[in-house]
């Protein structure tokens, strides 16, 4: 019994912490350094840029026009796939992560 009770316990609290993954989907893909200057128009961003400045942090443009950033694990991941393209600009991306204050700590990201 103690043994079945135990493991409702487990899966209740995974439960409870995959409920807070969001998504986030074709959303612009922005570096920090260049956040400023493509704000307006991300899709004009070129690839070559993107990994050129992939040292300041990558990050996620809403379409509420607000700027999240990634964790270790998403700039990682954001500079994988950005290696990976064929695309040369408009880099958009779906995100799977947990929102922290303005940091995504990202589980999964793609581009489409």
């Amino acid at each position: 019994m103690k043994k079945i009770a135990a493991v409702l316990m487990v899966l209740a609290f995974a439960g409870v912490a995959t409920a807070y993954a969001e998504e986030w989907t074709n959303v612009a893909l922005v570096d920090h350094h260049c956040m400023s200057k493509v704000k307006s128009d991300p899709d004009t961003h070129p690839t070559s840029c993107l990994i050129q400045c992939a040292k300041s942090g990558y990050g996620i443009l809403t379409t509420e026009g607000k700027w999240l950033k990634f964790d270790k694990a998403g700039n990682e991941k954001a500079l994988a796939a950005l290696k990976e393209t064929t695309k040369t600009d408009h880099i958009r991306v779906n995100v799977t992560g947990t929102l922290k204050n303005d940091t995504i700590d990202v589980t999964e990201l793609t581009i489409p």
